[in-house]
């Protein structure tokens, strides 16, 4: 049995493999131990490098003991470090390689879909039925052409005579608004009389002639 199998549990040569699914599961099963082993011994390296430092003048013998445990676990230490990196490399590769199956199954389950969808169509008939569309297209095109032109029922008249008339039109036209304005400046005035005007009575004139001969007439009454 490979090393890979005994790791996933895999059987003899009859047996199935496992699925991606179930080794990256696996994989990140070993990762979570392999944590906390880690920080198991971070914290054993602390403790021995307290000790060695508590023993260091008073029992040297100790203090070396601890040194030791605490290389031993630095080792180890270092050990997981590099197993979690190979670990975390594989399981991205084995998560990379489950994608690509997805796609590609995926790929192969639409490309089963179009051959099937196309497997009732003929190129030669699909090149007639769009010759046919085409030619029916232009067919229509032609009908509402026909259609749009007007149509005078015999009716037919020069452009060029018509432009003609209507321009004589526009000309006697403004022929008859320039002899209207032309003709009231023609219109006479009436004359001025010759016979000079009645003039004012004099009624202030007559009042003091009045007003004299009283006058006077007291004057020859009071003699």
């Amino acid at each position: 049995m490979s090393v890979f199998g005994k790791l996933f549990g895999g059987g003899g040569k009859g047996g199935k493999g496992p699925s991606a699914q179930e080794a990256i599961q696996k994989l990140r099963e070993t990762e979570e131990m392999l944590t906390k082993k880690q920080e198991f011994l971070e914290k054993k390296i602390d403790q021995e490098l307290i000790t060695a430092k508590k023993n260091g003048t008073k029992n040297k013998r100790a203090a070396l003991q601890a040194l030791k445990r605490k290389k031993r676990y630095e080792k180890q230490l270092t050990q997981i470090d590099g197993t979690l990196s190979t670990i975390e490399f594989q399981r991205e590769a084995l998560e990379n390689a489950n994608t690509n199956t997805e796609v590609l199954k995926n790929m192969g389950f639409a490309a089963k879909a179009m051959k099937a969808a196309h497997e009732n169509m003929d190129i030669d008939k699909v090149d007639d039925l769009m010759q046919d569309i085409t030619e029916q297209q232009e067919l229509a095109q032609e009908i509402s052409d026909a259609i749009s032109k007007p149509v005078g029922f015999g009716e037919e008249f020069d452009d060029d005579e018509l432009l003609a008339e209507l321009d004589e039109l526009e000309q006697e036209e403004l022929d008859k608004n320039l002899l209207e304005i032309g003709g009231t400046e023609n219109v006479p005035l009436p004359n001025v009389p010759s016979t000079s005007l009645p003039s004012r009575p004099a009624k202030k004139e007559d009042e003091d002639e009045d007003a004299m001969e009283d006058l006077q007439r007291w004057a020859m009454e009071a003699n």
